[in-house]
């Protein structure tokens, strides 16, 4: 089954803390929603550039990005 990494971009000189306060707020609905997800993470892009991310099937993309509005994705490749 394909997997989908949602993600979130945040920019600015706080681009770093607000993702990885927004990576919480993931967890915290992966768990409200009893969902089986497991992977979630931050990225450091650039000085002024961070993203937050959380990894699921395909088959559960269309309810979690209408409720949580990521601002992208892409099909995840794991390394």
């Amino acid at each position: 089954m394909r997997k989908l990494k949602l993600i979130w971009d945040f920019h600015g000189p706080d681009a770093n803390k607000i993702a990885q306060h927004h990576e919480k707020h993931l967890k915290d609905y992966i768990i409200i929603e009893k969902l089986n997800i497991t992977i979630t993470g931050v990225e450091t892009l650039s000085d002024i550039h961070a993203i937050a991310f959380l990894v699921l099937n395909e088959a559960q993309m269309k309810p979690i990005r209408d409720a949580l509005k990521p601002h992208r994705g892409q099909v995840y490749i794991h390394e």
